[in-house]
C-alpha cells in the first residue's frame, strides 16, 4: 500500500507540488500573521520596560493602548506628583501614533527628567540642542539608508536634526522635544502620560494611595509597569485573535479547496484500481486509509515546506525593516502544523469516502 501511495504521488508530480503548496502557504499565512503581531506586541512590552518607570499614570479617558487617549494631562502637574513621598523621578510624555510607512510611536519628552528614569546609552552624539532636534535609537538608525548624528529625519511631516543616536529599548525609537511636539499637535503643555520612579518597589502601592489622594488626580488611573505588561497580551488587545482567527480560517478554506481537489480528482481517475483492490478483498476502510495517508503525505510535506519558508520570510523580513520584529514561538509552529494538517486531511474525507463506495465491478468496467 504504501509503494502504491508513493506510486500515485509521483504518478501527477504538478498536481501533488500544487497540493503541498496549497498546505505550505497556509501554514505560511498562519505563521507570518501571529509572528508580526506577536514581535510588535512583545517589542513594545520590552521598549516600555526599558524606559526605567515604575508607575503609569494616564488620563482618565486614556486607553490602555499606548497613545490613544491624547494628551490631555498638563505638565505642571509633574511638580505635584515629585513632590509626593518616595517620588525620585516624573517624566511627562507625549505620544503621537505613526502609521505612514511603518505604524510606531514618537515620543515628545522633556529630556532631563526622561533621563532620570534611566539615563540613555548614547551610540552618538548627545541630547537635543534646540527645539527641531531628535534622537533615534540604534535599530532606527540603521533602517532605510541609514543615519548619523547631524542628518535630517522626517518626523510628523516636519524636518528634524538628529542630535544623538541611543541604544535601542527605551520608549520610542524616535524622540522629540515635547515643547515641540505641544506645539505641532496643537497640546501645549499638555502630555499623555506621566512615568513615575519610585525609590523602592515596596512604595509603589503607597505612592498610588497619594497619587490618588492628590487634589485633581483623584480618578486618574495609576498602574505598575508589571500591571500595564499583562493587559498587553494578545487576549486583552482588541482585535488581535480576530485578525488571527480570520487569516487561519482563509488559510483554512485555500488548503482545503485545494486538496479537496486533488483528491477528489485522484479518486475519479483512479476508478480502476480502486476497483481492483476491492476485488482483491480490499475493505472500505482500507479504500479510505489510502486516500488518507495519501493526503496526510501531501500535508506533511507541506507543513514542513511551509515552516521552512516561514523562516525565509522572518529573514527577509527583519532584513527589510529592522525596526519591526517577527516572532515565531515553538507553541505557534505546532499550532500552525496542526491546524493546516487537520485541515487537509478534512478536505480527503469526501473523496476517500466516495472511493470506498465505489462498486467493484462498476469500477472493473471503467474506462
Amino acid at each position: 500500500m504504501n509503494k502504491l501511495i508513493i506510486a500515485n504521488l509521483l504518478h501527477r508530480p504538478l498536481r501533488s507540488i500544487i497540493s503541498i503548496l496549497a498546505v505550505g502557504i497556509e501554514v505560511i499565512m498562519i505563521l507570518s500573521i501571529v509572528g508580526i503581531f506577536m514581535g510588535m506586541l512583545n517589542d513594545q512590552k520590552t521598549r516600555t520596560s526599558g524606559i526605567g518607570a515604575d508607575l503609569i499614570l494616564w488620563p482618565s479617558n486614556a486607553s490602555f493602548m499606548n497613545g490613544v487617549g491624547g494628551a490631555p494631562l498638563p505638565v505642571k502637574d509633574g511638580e505635584a506628583l515629585r513632590r509626593l513621598p518616595h517620588v525620585t523621578a516624573v517624566a511627562p510624555v507625549m505620544q503621537h501614533l505613526v502609521t505612514k510607512g511603518t505604524i510606531g510611536i514618537i515620543f515628545g519628552v522633556d529630556y532631563p527628567t526622561y533621563n532620570a528614569l534611566k539615563p540613555f546609552v548614547f551610540v552618538a552624539g548627545g541630547p537635543f540642542q534646540g527645539p527641531y532636534d531628535a534622537i533615534i535609537d540604534d535599530l532606527q538608525a540603521t533602517s532605510g539608508h541609514g543615519y548619523h548624528v547631524g542628518d535630517t529625519i522626517s518626523l510628523m511631516d516636519h524636518n528634524f536634526r538628529i542630535s544623538g543616536i541611543v541604544m535601542h529599548g527605551k520608549g520610542a525609537r524616535q524622540l522629540i522635544p515635547i515643547a515641540t511636539m505641544g506645539q505641532l499637535t496643537g497640546s501645549e503643555g499638555k502630555a499623555s502620560n506621566f512615568y513615575i520612579k519610585c525609590d523602592d518597589p515596596a512604595n509603589l502601592e503607597t505612592v498610588i494611595k497619594e497619587i490618588h489622594s492628590t487634589r485633581g488626580l483623584e480618578d486618574f488611573p495609576v498602574q505598575t509597569i508589571d500591571e500595564w505588561l499583562e493587559t498587553m497580551t494578545p487576549d486583552k488587545l482588541p482585535g488581535f485573535n480576530l485578525a488571527v482567527n480570520v487569516i487561519t480560517g482563509i488559510a483554512v478554506v485555500i488548503g482545503f479547496l485545494v486538496i479537496f481537489q486533488s483528491m477528489y480528482t485522484a479518486v475519479l481517475e483512479r476508478t480502476r484500481e480502486i476497483g481492483i483492490l476491492k476485488s482483491m478483498g480490499a475493505s472500505k476502510l482500507a479504500i479510505v486509509g489510502v486516500v488518507l495517508r495519501e493526503c496526510a503525505v501531501l500535508a506533511l510535506a507541506g507543513v514542513v515546506v511551509g515552516i521552512g519558508f516561514t523562516f525565509v520570510v522572518q529573514f527577509a523580513y527583519v532584513h527589510l525593516l529592522p525596526t519591526q520584529h517577527f516572532e515565531i514561538t515553538v507553541e505557534w509552529l505546532v499550532r500552525g502544523a496542526a491546524i493546516a494538517f487537520a485541515g487537509a486531511l478534512l478536505g480527503a474525507v469526501y473523496p476517500a469516502w466516495m472511493a470506498s463506495r465505489k462498486d467493484p465491478i462498476d469500477a472493473l468496467a471503467y474506462e
